[in-house]
């Protein structure tokens, strides 16, 4: 069993432990954590079996904390990491990773020396819908790749207010792209490869806090083309397709997926539900045990922060920029 501590007790923090905390059969356990308004966390702590601590630092010299997951705000990411891996603490840490590629590799290198596991919370990798996409790539079904789309929206932008961590625009560059679009950014590296270049328009059309609307053009090492928009100001929705020269596939949410070979006659099938959380948080717990790594290679994970942060110029300057 690998006893963990939570960092960050908000909305987010809670779903994650919530997937585990007290379930049977799962490798992990909660027993320590703590959080920027502990008078919030206090009851829900207690009703979870947490020990509430003061600080991060005091987290990290609980002895029987042996991994730590950070639902933290995102700026305090890279030097949390860093700490943690002193500390000879695991680590298991929210998206996005860090807000630069030079942090992100600084808490990498940290994670190595130390010999200490860093996983990365992108979930939509354990979805069993994606594995098919995979597959499908893999096995030439859908020919030689050509484009990708990509759309991860929803209303969270509507409860923000000056002052919450999240409705600031340096924790929440290009607006919903940290909360949500950060997640499509991985799941084209994952299904795609490496980005080459990016161009992005970002804007508030609504929002009194962060920017709504952001739209991304982009160029894949493979040459294919992307289009993916993030919305924080309407209804949710999730939804990837990939299209080649020999047939497409479209998921529509997490369970829905349509595909079409060349003769242009889709088909739909289903996928069972599947709890990702608790799927990540497993593979996490499995790979500290010695067992198969974690599924998100440390330098995929870096190039998805370096997206980002591309992308971020990129919508400053509205030019095209290379992602290094």
């Amino acid at each position: 069993m690998l006893n963990t501590a939570i960092i960050g007790m908000g909305a987010w923090g809670r779903v994650l432990v919530n997937s585990v905390q007290g379930l049977n059969g799962t490798p992990l356990r909660f027993v320590a954590g703590s959080t920027g308004n502990p008078d919030k966390a206090r009851d829900y702590a207690a009703q979870q079996g947490i020990r509430l601590h003061a600080s991060f630092e005091a987290v990290l010299a609980d002895s029987e904390v042996q991994a730590v997951v950070l639902a933290s705000p995102h700026g305090m990411h890279a030097e949390q990491v860093i700490a943690a891996a002193a500390a000879g603490k695991h680590v298991f840490v929210e998206k996005p990773f860090t807000l630069t590629k030079a942090s992100a590799e600084a808490a990498v290198a940290a994670c190595r020396r130390a010999g200490v596991v860093l996983a990365l919370g992108h979930n939509r990798r354990f979805l069993p819908a994606v594995a098919e996409i995979k597959t499908m790539l893999a096995n030439g079904q859908i020919g030689r790749l050509l484009h990708v789309e990509g759309q991860f929206s929803g209303p969270g932008a509507r409860v923000y207010k000056p002052g919450m961590w999240r409705a600031s625009r340096a924790e929440s560059p290009l607006g919903g792209m940290g909360g949500m679009g950060i997640h499509m950014v991985d799941m084209i590296i994952n299904l795609a490869g490496r980005f080459r270049d990016v161009r992005v328009v970002s804007k508030a059309q609504v929002s009194d806090t962060i920017d709504d609307t952001t739209a991304m053009l982009a160029t894949l090492d493979c040459g294919a083309t992307v289009n993916f928009a993030t919305l924080a100001l309407a209804p949710r929705l999730w939804r990837v397709a990939v299209f080649g020269t020999q047939g497409w596939a479209a998921l529509h949410g997490h369970e829905t997926l349509t595909t079409c070979d060349i003769d242009g006659v889709p088909k739909t099938q289903s996928f069972p539900v599947t709890d990702i959380e608790r799927a990540e948080l497993e593979a996490f717990a499995a790979a500290c045990a010695g067992g198969p790594a974690y599924p998100l290679p440390l330098e995929e994970a870096i190039h998805g922060v370096s997206v980002f942060e591309t992308m971020i110029h990129a919508a400053a300057s509205g030019s095209a920029y290379a992602v290094a």
